[in-house]
């Protein structure tokens, strides 16, 4: 089985509100994507956003140009179809980040809440970082967030890597400024606690 099929079948099978990383609101993401000063037209993709609620109060915010993209058409369409004709907006982009086109430049901030880390391959890392570099604006945001050196060595049954906040920085290389960092403990739907870095 390959990636995409992996995430269709976890998508088809379970509801959205019954997998590890599921969150009621993003609130450390929204938290820091308030924080920079962002205005209602800024240009924001949540990588990996899929049934992500992450859309759904960035909406409620006033963001009114923002893209949401996926492997999962599955996840996609959870999301979609929560928001109704309120996600119309949304640019919803279905793809492989390792290798999707993307806009040059067109990005004022980008988003991922726990992508990167299945990223165990060097050659598919450099590859995210790639697109990052051409897709976000000079002068703009990366908030991307990973498991933590004592997060799960797993996650869907798939190997994950885990960072500290340098480890993390690191991987993107001294193009980018490593302006804050947090930790959250976030609660599984059975009452797991995961431990997560993020980065900005």
């Amino acid at each position: 089985m390959d990636d995409k099929q992996h995430w269709e079948k976890v998508y088809q099978t379970k509801q959205p509100d019954n997998v590890s990383w599921f969150q009621k609101h993003a609130t450390r993401s929204l938290e820091i994507i308030r924080s920079v000063g962002a205005t209602p037209d800024s240009s924001i993709i949540d990588v990996g956003g899929g049934a992500s609620t992450l859309v759904d109060d960035l909406l409620a915010d006033g963001f009114r140009n923002l893209s949401v993209l996926d492997f999962s058409v599955s996840a996609l369409e959870v999301a979609r179809t929560r928001l109704g004709a309120k996600g119309d907006p949304v640019h919803w982009i279905v793809g492989d980040i390792r290798e999707v086109s993307l806009p040059a430049q067109s990005f004022d901030i980008w988003h991922d809440r726990a992508v990167f880390h299945f990223l165990t391959d060097p050659k598919d890392r450099a590859a995210y970082v790639s697109q990052v570099m051409k897709a976000v604006k000079p002068g703009g945001h990366v908030i991307v967030a990973t498991f933590a050196p004592d997060g799960p060595e797993q996650c869907s049954g798939l190997p994950v890597a885990r960072y500290a906040p340098g480890e993390l920085h690191g991987q993107f290389g001294p193009s980018l400024e490593l302006l804050a960092h947090a930790s959250e403990e976030h609660v599984t739907p059975w009452g797991a606690v995961q431990h997560f870095v993020y980065c900005h």
